[in-house]
């Protein structure tokens, strides 16, 4: 079910201003309008509702925990991005519920996987191993237990842009460094994908269609 067509989707964009766009969308060789719905809905969506809101945190914090909120927020980004450039929605599953269909997920796990293995400038940090070890003891453990788990600490910035460290005491996360490498993603890697290629674009349409619905 469709949601009001006055509902803001980003920034004052509504699913009235949407619906009105997006049948010039499916010209996958129009640059200049996917440049345009890009800046407008992409990345006022995240402005808004992601990173100001971890700007506004640093900005008035003072290194004493702060980070537990930012990194919290950047999880939630991290699927958010993921599944917009796979163009999958989330569904509940209850027992005896329809199976999920082709574009659909369950399970945020793998999407964790895929994004931090594969998209650049995460794929130069991390392997298989170390995204399960996140995933569980950081993106889980701040979302269900408001903590890290199994030696991940949070700190605020390396001295040399790496995301992770690991020493002989524990596993830190520089939550400033993985914030830049997430704008850095979305900026250069994620916005080149996009007008280049037809998949993207197809992902991006279902992933923006569904934000529309109830």
């Amino acid at each position: 079910m469709q949601l009001p067509l006055t509902t803001y989707i980003a920034g004052r964009k509504t699913v009235s201003d949407w619906l009105t766009v997006r049948p010039t969308l499916n010209d996958f060789t129009n640059s200049a309008i996917w440049n345009t719905v890009f800046n407008d809905y992409f990345k006022t969506r995240l402005k808004d509702r992601y990173l100001d809101p971890i700007n506004s945190i640093k900005q008035d914090g003072c290194y004493s925990g702060e980070g537990f909120s930012i990194m919290t927020i950047i999880c939630s980004l991290i699927e958010f991005l993921e599944t917009t450039y796979q163009g999958i929605n989330y569904r509940y599953v209850r027992r005896h519920d329809p199976p999920l269909g082709q574009f659909e997920y369950s399970a945020s796990g793998q999407i964790f996987v895929d994004f931090l293995t594969q998209r650049q400038p995460f794929s130069a940090h991390f392997d298989n191993a170390l995204t399960e070890s996140f995933y569980s003891n950081v993106r889980c453990g701040l979302l269900h237990e408001a903590r890290t788990n199994n030696k991940w600490t949070i700190w605020g910035k390396s001295s040399s842009n790496i995301l992770t460290e690991t020493t002989a005491t524990e596993i830190i996360v520089y939550r400033d460094d993985f914030y830049n490498a997430l704008t850095d993603f979305v900026n250069t890697h994620y916005k080149t994908d996009l007008l280049a290629s037809d998949d993207r674009k197809r992902a991006f349409l279902r992933k923006f269609d569904r934000l529309c619905d109830e």
